[in-house]
């Protein structure tokens, strides 16, 4: 039991400091982020959400999510010094020592509540560099009890921070919802009883940040991810008219995915956008990425007042238990899970 919990330490990159690059994880050079094609200053769409023009707002949301995929949200109504909290309690908990996070770490992606590390170390060849806590996070009094206990604080500030993330997104719900010319319920009754996870990423100082990616290229295959950026280190990156470019952080802001279930939803209107987490080598970062999940029976597809003679149904209907499937049997950045369920 001593050597698991010995080889489940050394798995971890948050247990040592590190001075030059492991071999596994280096990318073949066909593969690697090539960071000084990335466009850093482009413009990155901001919605104010306290803005008394609602038709403004909801405009503005639309015109994200069918030219960008994702957007940063302003006066979003979450408390500054929670989203503090949060950051400092996930950095504490990755300071933790070394056999206090073994006893979290699991590979087995099916654990809802686990500590590991890259993507799916089980199926893949090249690991990414991350750490991350992986967290269930609804219904909250279901899952809370299994959270870690260290730092003392931890179960009490996420579990406040998953339930203002969670009555967020169904706001959002509603704008996308009502920019689509939908109803601004349609969202939030189609997914059904929705579930939430979370996952805290650790991503450390790296020697080598042009041979490696924190998460290669990918779409969300949930229908909405709030994501809290570190305001100090920049990371994000999305694809743009065939461009990689630099999310900065905005102080204040939290960054909206539009997931693969959305795009399906809207009838491929809106893009769930491909993005990628960069390292670097002088400063680590973290980032607390919020999942809103359909639930799992639910039929999902296009709706169908968006179906018409001149814009056909583009995908077939579904459950998201069989899309998550799917997606989690595949390689990260393999081509788009949703082009298997096109009609």
């Amino acid at each position: 039991m001593a050597a698991e919990a010995e080889q489940q330490q050394h798995q971890l990159l948050s247990t040592a400091v590190h001075d030059t690059m492991p071999g596994k994880y280096v990318r073949p050079e066909s593969q690697r982020p090539r960071l000084d094609l990335v466009v850093s200053d482009a413009r990155i769409p901001v919605v104010d959400l306290a803005s008394p023009d609602r038709a403004a707002v909801v405009s503005a949301v639309g015109d994200a999510c069918r030219t960008h995929g994702f957007f940063q949200v302003v006066n979003h109504g979450i408390d500054a010094a929670l989203i503090m909290s949060v950051m400092e309690v996930g950095r504490e908990f990755f300071r933790l020592p070394a056999e206090e996070k073994a006893k979290l770490y699991s590979d087995d992606p099916a654990k809802k509540i686990r500590l590991s590390t890259s993507f799916n170390v089980r199926k893949e060849t090249v690991h990414n560099w991350r750490d991350y806590l992986r967290l269930h996070c609804y219904p909250l009094d279901q899952f809370v009890p299994d959270w870690p206990s260290n730092p003392p604080s931890f179960k009490e500030i996420i579990g406040t921070y998953c339930t203002e993330v969670r009555e967020l997104g169904f706001r959002l719900y509603e704008a996308i919802s009502e920019s689509l010319g939908l109803e601004g319920g349609y969202m939030r009754e189609t997914l059904g009883e929705q579930e939430q996870h979370m996952a805290v990423n650790y991503y450390p100082q790296c020697p080598e940040p042009e041979l490696t990616y924190g998460l290669p290229a990918h779409t969300d295959p949930n229908a909405l991810t709030i994501l809290l950026m570190d305001d100090q280190v920049a990371g994000l990156q999305v694809l743009n008219d065939g461009k990689w470019i630099a999310v900065n952080p905005q102080p204040g802001a939290l960054v909206i995915n539009i997931g693969d279930q959305l795009q399906a939803l809207s009838n491929g209107k809106y893009r769930s956008v491909w993005h990628r987490a960069v390292v670097n080598s002088d400063r680590e970062r973290m980032s607390v990425a919020s999942f809103l999940c359909p639930c799992n029976s639910v039929e999902l597809g296009p709706a169908k007042k968006l179906i018409t003679d001149d814009s056909p149904a583009v995908y077939r209907n579904y459950t998201y238990d069989e899309y998550y499937k799917k997606f989690w049997s595949r390689n990260l950045d393999q081509e788009h899970c949703l082009e298997l369920f096109r009609t």
